[in-house]
């Protein structure tokens, strides 16, 4: 089996080839990224340079089986047109090209972004709505997206799966995080318990997340098997403010929503980090989601909570963590983070 993977080199992307070279079925992995790696082999992998936005991709698609398609833009924050290029039309040139290339299956990188507004005090399957949460740049293309493919599943005989998961953590993953989410000015030792005093206990603020190489294998799932559809992806146990406290020594204390919303559109309009708003108006938004169809259907299973895999991540960027790829990178921001600081921290980076 052949399958190729767009978006290869990033959190989710690492996992993914690893857990796909582990498979005695997949005989063949094509790793597509705008920024290959220089030195890293991985097992079946043969690395290709390409841009979901520019590059002819039906020919890179010719004679795979299987088609994961991973490529998404987080950043320029303050750049939604450079983003969507990437990942409303990135993704529309994918599916089109898969098409024409004949591939037997696409393997989408959906999100809980995707979700319409729902509950914090139960869970929803995958039936839920997919209208996104409008202030959210992130889940407006991520809604987008859903319905292309809602598009490719009528008029295509090609296996579509959709996998939905919760935020997604490992170690490796530290430095690009912080890129993307936190910005340069966050000194790296404050990432620990007892340095952090209290957390901000906010209505509706619980968010369900699972471990990069859990999700990896899920990829793994849907490739070599015959499921189709959405599966939403999670570990457990969901975490708030509680889960929050305990894990940092800290103390709760409690904040309007309004007010952690003014604090990062305040911050994210001056340039001081790089996430805009409409990402806490997604995190207190987006229902909660039930994960039974994953275990049932794809026979999936987390090895690592919630919390380790937070915990996880919370040690990566306190150490400086990263990995053997350009968004990975641990020292991508440049010496002192200058890098990060030159290109207006959200406005010209971009995600592979």
């Amino acid at each position: 089996m052949k399958v190729v993977v767009t978006g290869a080199t990033g959190n989710v992307g690492t996992s993914v080839l690893a857990a796909l070279g582990r498979d005695s079925q997949v005989t063949e992995i094509v790793g597509l990224a705008r920024r290959v790696p220089d030195s890293l082999s991985l097992p079946k992998v043969r690395w290709q340079q390409a841009d979901v936005t520019a590059t002819a991709l039906a020919p890179l698609f010719e004679g795979a089986d299987a088609v994961v398609h991973l490529a998404w833009a987080i950043q320029p924050s303050h750049d939604e047109e450079a983003m969507e290029g990437v990942n409303v039309l990135g993704s529309q040139r994918v599916f089109g090209a898969a098409a024409q290339a004949g591939v037997g299956a696409l393997v989408y990188a959906s999100s809980v972004g995707a979700y319409s507004p729902g509950p914090k005090d139960e869970q929803v399957d995958e039936s839920w709505p997919t209208d996104g949460i409008p202030s959210s740049a992130y889940s407006r293309h991520k809604a987008r997206v859903e319905r292309l493919l809602d598009d490719l599943s009528a008029g295509s005989r090609m296996r579509v799966v959709r996998l939905r998961p919760g935020l997604i953590f490992k170690a490796e993953a530290a430095s690009e995080i912080r890129r993307f989410f936190l910005g340069p000015l966050l000194p790296n030792f404050l990432v620990r318990p007892r340095l952090i005093p209290f957390v901000p206990d906010v209505p509706r603020l619980r968010f369900q997340a699972v471990h990069a190489d859990d999700i990896g294998e899920a990829y793994r799932l849907a490739v070599v098997g015959t499921a189709e559809g959405a599966f939403n992806i999670a570990a457990q146990p969901t975490i708030g403010p509680p889960e929050l406290a305990s894990l940092f020594h800290a103390r709760r204390l409690p904040v309007p929503a309004k007010a952690l919303r003014a604090a990062a559109s305040l911050t994210w309009r001056a340039h001081l980090q790089p996430a805009d708003a409409g990402w806490i108006d997604l995190a207190l938004g987006v229902p909660l989601m039930d994960t039974a169809r994953a275990r049932t259907e794809l026979g999936w299973e987390p090895k690592t909570t919630s919390l380790e895999a937070l915990g996880e991540l919370l040690a990566g960027l306190r150490h400086g963590s990263g990995g053997d790829t350009p968004p990975l990178d641990p020292k991508a921001g440049g010496p002192l983070r200058a890098g990060e600081f030159s290109t207006g921290i959200g406005s010209r980076n971009r995600s592979d």
